[in-house]
């Protein structure tokens, strides 16, 4: 009875671990489904279920305590499984970076920028480092600190050497 319930969590474990490895693929569920029948409710009750059932049914020869302590762990394990999936769900956060948000950011000279062509900047843009091309009117060379002027696009902006 101890293996029936071992195999009964391990088909709440592999029904979570497909829902969030291939769930957005195949489209198990619906995409803001965070309600009592959610995948990841669901997936959470048989778990806890199978699991707790299983510990239980190893200490005791009773055929109904295991079934009834099961469920009775299976329930606040779903609650839970639920709140979570909803907090994912609705979880703010920031905007992503645009064009513009380039302009007014320093950065270093990585590959020097020569007149009248292109070089590499680093600037960091949303707290990541990010490498950009750069034009500038003059020269500049490498480790200078720079200071973004325009961005042209997404991955080119317009630069001025700026002091130490």
């Amino acid at each position: 009875m101890q293996t029936t319930f071992l195999v009964i969590g391990g088909v709440g474990i592999v029904v979570l671990a497909l829902s969030l490895l291939i769930g957005d693929v195949f489209h198990l569920g619906h995409p803001d489904a965070a309600g009592p029948f959610s995948i990841p409710a669901v997936a959470g009750f048989i778990g806890a279920f199978g699991f707790s059932a299983a510990i239980v049914a190893g200490f005791t020869d009773s055929r109904s305590l295991p079934a009834l302590v099961g469920a009775i762990a299976a329930l606040p394990t779903a609650w839970l499984a639920t709140r979570l999936a909803r907090m994912a769900i609705n979880m703010r956060t920031d905007a992503t970076p645009t064009q513009q948000d380039m302009i007014g950011t320093t950065g270093v000279v990585v590959t020097p920028i020569t007149e009248g062509g292109y070089g590499e900047v680093r600037v960091s843009l949303g707290g990541q480092p990010v490498k950009l091309s750069a034009r500038a009117d003059k020269p500049i060379p490498l480790g200078a600190r720079i200071f973004v002027i325009e961005a042209t696009s997404s991955t080119s902006v317009i630069v001025e050497e700026t002091p130490l």
